[in-house]
């Protein structure tokens, strides 16, 4: 460590423990009885993290919805972060991201033909209670980023944590990255490693199970992002035709990759693995592009010595993107997005559709 990272070190950790001790005290009370904690009759879902943003919950949401919405009928209920509205906001087709936030915005179209229902707002137990009202048929909840959202009491916790930088690896806020303690990832029913790299050999499984040392309770999955096909961003423009292919990209191709994600750095790498130049304009998560930013992706696109050049964005920033009334007329035939999915390595023979299958069947709760 530097002089100057050792001199941070020092006059962030009174604040951390600060922090730890509100975050501490907050806990007890939920634990003890004191800050009241609503059990609904219906089964609830909690994704979540311990650390700020970049775990993968909107993908790990995704696929808790795919698989399971053939045995259930499934309401998704997020906080909707920077939406520019306030209090419970049902998804509808006449919804924009900023009426709901990025996220569920891209949840909600992706599973707009199958049922599901989307909404947001600000306190869960509210959110949950008008969902229900709206349609009693509902019988489970997926709730997106509220592991720290203690009011609702889960019928099953899902946490993340990141292959690059697990949370037994961090610190408290805001000397690390960490909401709350290590100890918090008690409360999970599944914990899952996401992000793993392909080359993970049975040695390094091995090693994550003995520094993450669960409970009998729990369990260890481990998961990986499946980048899908190019999709462009605007459809309407490419007559059924079908998008480039990675794989045919070359030398002679220069694709600039414009994101606004916690963590870009899967995403970017996944793009030069390709051979092409990749120049970059990376902006901050859930970044509402602007006028001046979609100039300065017009000029910064301008600039590129290629003729054979693309944009590339990732699938959550392509849904600030394409409702974007910035976006310059004549880049839209050449964006494109690419989509992920989440898939399981089959360490153990489990995947979390598995799991939660399994527990979601045994009618006991953990409380």
């Amino acid at each position: 460590m530097t002089g100057r990272g050792l001199l941070s070190a020092l006059l962030l950790y009174p604040l951390s423990r600060l922090y730890g001790l509100g975050v501490g005290i907050r806990n007890l009370m939920f634990d003890k009885g004191l800050l009241p904690q609503h059990k609904f009759d219906i089964p609830v879902i909690v994704v979540g993290n311990l650390t700020v943003g970049g775990a993968g919950k909107t993908p790990h949401t995704e696929y808790i919805i795919n698989a399971l919405s053939s045995d259930y009928r499934i309401g998704m209920l997020s906080r909707g972060y920077r939406r520019q509205t306030k209090g419970f906001v049902l998804a509808s087709r006449k919804s924009r991201p900023e009426d709901i936030g990025d996220e569920p915005y891209q949840i909600y179209r992706k599973f707009e033909n199958r049922g599901i229902m989307v909404a947001v707002c600000e306190k869960r137990v509210d959110g949950i209670r008008k969902m229900l009202e709206l349609n009693p048929a509902l019988n489970l909840i997926v709730l997106d980023d509220a592991f720290q959202h203690r009011y609702v009491k889960p019928r099953i916790s899902v946490l993340l944590t990141e292959h690059v930088r697990p949370v037994y690896n961090d610190r408290l806020l805001p000397l690390g990255r960490l909401r709350e303690p290590v100890k918090s990832m008690d409360r999970a029913d599944i914990v899952v490693l996401t992000k793993c790299p392909e080359d993970m050999k049975p040695v390094d499984y091995a090693i994550f199970n003995k520094n993450f040392d669960l409970f009998p309770y729990q369990s260890l999955l481990f998961s990986r992002y499946r980048y899908l096909p190019l999709v462009p961003l605007f459809p309407e423009l490419h007559n059924n035709e079908p998008a480039p292919r990675l794989g045919n990209l070359s030398k002679a191709n220069t694709i600039l990759a414009v994101a606004g994600v916690a963590n870009p750095r899967p995403f970017i790498r996944y793009l030069r693995v390709f051979g092409a130049k990749v120049k970059l304009m990376i902006f901050e998560d859930h970044h509402n592009f602007s006028r001046a930013d979609m100039e300065a992706i017009q000029r910064k696109f301008a600039s590129l010595k290629s003729e054979d050049k693309l944009i590339i964005t990732t699938e959550k920033d392509a849904v600030r993107l394409c409702n974007n009334p910035y976006f310059p007329p004549d880049l839209r035939a050449c964006s494109y997005y690419v989509p992920i999915s989440v898939e399981f390595v089959p360490y153990g023979g489990q995947t979390l559709a598995s799991v939660l299958k399994q527990k979601l069947n045994n009618n006991t709760p953990r409380y």
